[in-house]
């Protein structure tokens, strides 16, 4: 079977589903165009369910497939003091990918522009004036899609080289307390009350939903990710000493766990003249953060913009150059050991008011900011990370 189409989207998570929802509903005046969304049927190829976390303001494009939304973050160093703040006009949001998912179902069934297809991709061949997407649907049915351009989302093979790359790896519980432990007001954005390992950092991440409900994490910042059974010991080691749950006051109700590359690998945007990567695969991942969403929404949405104006739709890098510079300088301050992570991230939160510093991790402020905001680092160590950059040789990682 074939079918042609201006566009083919390859993947459903939030980069596929977000461009295929930005194409399913075009600006008035808008050229209309074909779009094929290829997202994988459940089974092995399909991502495993996962809990996206970002900031804006009231009233956003998902905000009703929200889990939860917070104007207070709490971070806390070793010793348990509290430093917390408001970020309104902004909010921390939570979005489960079901939801999403569910949600981006429900917009594009009702759109004549966009059609869902559920089948594994097999290869994307470029041919002239576009490129075929080959898959093959769960009944084994063979499948082509002819389009024009192709954006693809899946996670490369392999990383491109890089002078630093460290590993965000986590597990999370879904837990249900019997008392009313958690405080729904606020996110525990990074709580260090955590064993820190010998080379990277770690925290507790806790997002509450309910006085009775909530996703608590155990993160590490290191090079290497960590076996399911040390993920449970460190999470029970969290939940019971730390925020002092009996393992009678709580039961789990769900999990999840993920790795994040915190690289300063340059990511190509395009692999043949009309197909191009879009999301985390394309560098929408912040280096130093490993925050993704909204830098996804800001490049698909550049994305879109082109194709419905007729323009060469290369997805934009989604981080400024000077982001990415200052994100290098700092992986390669914390890979080395010249900064102490919880110290850094504590000094920040405690002295650089939030909604500027939740901004300037978006990339959204201005060279005085960013420098106003360099004020607050240890400087000696973070110039010494920036000499020591360009002599650092890009390196292939270690294939998983």
């Amino acid at each position: 079977m074939q079918l042609d189409a201006d566009v083919a989207v390859v993947g459903a998570g939030a980069a596929g589903l977000s461009l295929a929802l930005r194409l399913a509903a075009p600006p008035a005046g808008a050229r209309r165009l074909r779009t094929v969304l290829l997202a994988a049927p459940p089974g092995p190829f399909r991502a495993a369910p996962r809990t996206w976390c970002f900031w804006e303001g009231r009233g956003g494009l998902y905000d009703e497939a929200l889990a939860a939304s917070w104007e207070r973050l709490r971070v806390r160093p070793a010793d348990g003091t509290e430093v917390t703040a408001g970020i309104a006009p902004l909010r921390y949001k939570m979005l489960p990918s079901h939801r999403f998912e569910a949600l981006a179902d429900r917009r594009i069934a009702g759109s004549s522009d966009v059609a869902r297809i559920e089948a594994v991709v097999d290869a994307v061949e470029p041919v002239p004036h576009g490129a075929v997407v080959r898959a093959h649907r769960a009944d084994g049915t063979r499948l082509a899609v002819r389009a024009r351009w192709v954006f693809d989302s899946r996670p490369p093979g392999r990383l491109p080289p890089a002078r630093t790359t460290l590993l965000q790896h986590f597990r999370g519980w879904f837990v249900r307390s019997r008392r009313p432990v958690f405080d729904p007001e606020t996110v525990e954005l990074m709580d260090f009350r955590t064993p820190q390992p010998s080379h990277g950092l770690s925290f507790g991440y806790l997002l509450p939903c309910s006085k009775h409900e909530a996703l608590v994490e155990y993160t590490e910042f290191s090079r290497r990710v960590l076996g399911r059974a040390e993920y449970e010991r460190a999470l029970r080691q969290y939940t019971g000493q730390v925020l002092g749950l009996e393992p009678d006051d709580y039961e789990v109700t769900g999990s999840e766990q993920g790795v994040i590359p915190m690289t300063d690998a340059v990511f190509p945007r395009r692999s043949a003249p009309g197909v191009f990567r879009i999301g985390a695969c394309a560098g929408a991942t912040r280096p130093a953060t490993g925050y993704t969403f909204s830098a996804v929404q800001r490049q698909t949405q550049a994305v879109a913009a082109a194709l419905h104006t007729g323009r060469h739709p290369l997805p934009p890098r989604p981080h400024s150059a000077r982001s990415r510079l200052m994100d290098a300088v700092l992986l390669h301050a914390l890979d080395s050991g010249r900064i102490d992570g919880p110290d850094f991230f504590t000094r920040l939160f405690t002295r650089v008011p939030a909604v500027r510093l939740l901004r300037f991790l978006d990339g959204r402020t201005s060279l005085p900011q960013d420098l106003a905001i360099g004020a607050h680092v240890p400087v000696a160590a973070i110039l010494a990370a920036a000499l020591g950059l360009p002599l650092t040789p890009r390196r292939s990682p270690p294939a998983a």
